[in-house]
């Protein structure tokens, strides 16, 4: 019989808006469109470097539908992605390539990006997201805890996180108040 190891416990961050700035236009955000426009958020590397050290497993989940109606590439995603791993501590990036109309089970707020693969307690985990599908996703997940990093878009929010703050850093404060790291076993 083998022994089941423990999960780890994650964040799971939303791209665009958390951990680098969204482009707002007609108060709706907007993903970079090339490496070229990429700009990490001033507090997302020591608000990061806080969680890991905490222990949590920090894990990206983007929905980006660019790629299903042909506004960008794979390539250029995955660039942007090698990129914020250079400069963030982050352990994985999960892509929802597709549409609405795609009707699949990993586009947000469905849970399929937090769930699969099952790597992670999520249970134990929390969503950090700037969008009401971010907060959605993370409930039907089942995650302990969802924050609402508050960018003030045009559009309601259809289910209330259980933390609305203002910046990245706001929510690892938040994150370690609320769940700090177990005791050390040494």
């Amino acid at each position: 019989m083998g022994i089941n190891p423990v999960k780890p416990r994650a964040v799971f961050l939303d791209r665009d808006g958390v951990l680098n700035r969204a482009f707002v236009r007609g108060g709706k955000p907007y993903p970079p469109a090339s490496l070229a426009e990429l700009e990490i958020v001033p507090d997302a590397a020591p608000a990061l470097a806080r969680l890991k050290a905490a222990g949590y497993v920090l894990v990206v989940v983007t929905n980006q539908p660019d790629i299903a109606r042909g506004t960008t590439t794979r390539a250029a995603v995955d660039e942007i992605h090698t990129r914020m791993a250079a400069m963030l501590p982050i352990d994985e990036f999960r892509v929802c390539p597709h549409d609405d109309r795609d009707a699949c089970a990993c586009r947000k707020p469905r849970p399929g990006l937090l769930l699969d693969p099952p790597t992670t307690d999520v249970a134990a985990s929390v969503m950090v997201g700037d969008r009401w599908r971010d907060i959605e996703a993370g409930r039907a997940a089942g995650c302990r805890a969802t924050i609402l990093v508050d960018c003030d878009y045009d559009e309601e929010i259809r289910s209330e996180p259980d933390a609305r703050v203002t910046s990245l850093s706001e929510a690892a404060e938040w994150i370690l108040l609320q769940a700090p790291p177990p005791p050390s076993t040494t």
